[in-house]
């Protein structure tokens, strides 16, 4: 049988930013494919919601709201996630935010706070949960970077910055880590229909500009998504590691 598997029955998965868009939509998916999930994020109404929709599948959900920039904070739900559910097999990072300025006009608070919600959560929500795949000997940690880490967009050069870094953190996370069955990589997305994107997406000009370097000439569903995240969290994404996994309608091929 050469078919592997793409199931995750009697796994538990840790999701950040579970509470809408990309996050509520990866959540969904891995308990579709048998994950019992617990559900990351500051707004508990958000996270309820999401639990509602992954109890329907028959999987359990575990509401922790929790502010992943806080260290205290993550050490707390990570060892919460430990204690109900004995195990945690996949890390899914994904909670992020974007401020849209022009470089001349980023302030020292934008800065840090899109510096610490997309990458030192990440960083920190990784290296926790890693402590306990390495002691597992297995685990996958999957990061939602973007298209933004690998080729120049016209605003958000601290958004740029993160995005490219959580790509390279993939890459040495999955050198380092490697010798105990852990397997890191990273989802590059370009346009998703999300709450954050909602606004732009109604600017008929921006969205023209967005189809116009984009060769399938569409905008993503976040259904498209879900396949990736459960490949690279499931048996048949064993031997991928350090990889971005770019799900762009061919973005990158030419840049924007």
């Amino acid at each position: 049988m050469f078919l592997p598997s793409f199931e995750l029955k009697g796994k538990t998965a840790i999701v950040t930013g579970a509470g809408r868009g990309i996050g509520r939509a990866i959540a969904i998916g891995m308990a579709e494919a048998g994950a019992d999930v617990a559900l990351l994020s500051r707004t508990e109404e958000d996270l309820k919601e999401t639990a509602s929709h992954i109890e329907k599948t028959g999987r359990n959900a575990y509401i922790i709201s929790t502010d992943v920039t806080s260290r205290e904070e993550v050490e707390r739900a990570v060892a919460s996630v430990k204690e109900q559910a004995g195990a945690i097999d996949i890390l899914v990072n994904n909670a992020g935010m974007n401020i849209r300025s022009q470089a001349f006009d980023v302030t020292d608070e934008e800065w840090q706070k899109i510096m610490d919600t997309n990458l030192k959560s990440a960083f920190m929500m990784s290296q926790e949960t890693g402590k306990i795949m390495k002691e597992q000997n297995s685990g996958k940690i999957i990061t939602i970077a973007s298209v933004a880490g690998h080729v120049a967009l016209r605003t958000g050069v601290v958004y740029a910055a993160t995005k490219a870094a959580l790509i390279q953190m993939t890459k040495v996370l999955a050198f380092e880590w490697g010798k105990y069955n852990i397997n890191v990589n990273s989802i590059g997305p370009w346009y998703f229909k999300t709450p954050l994107t909602e606004k732009l997406l109604q600017d008929e000009q921006y969205v023209s500009d967005i189809l116009a370097v984009t060769p399938l000439q569409r905008v993503g569903e976040l259904e498209e998504l879900v396949g990736p995240a459960v490949f690279l969290a499931s048996n048949a994404g064993n031997y991928v590691t350090g990889q971005t996994l770019f799900v762009d309608g061919g973005m990158t091929i030419q840049g924007f």
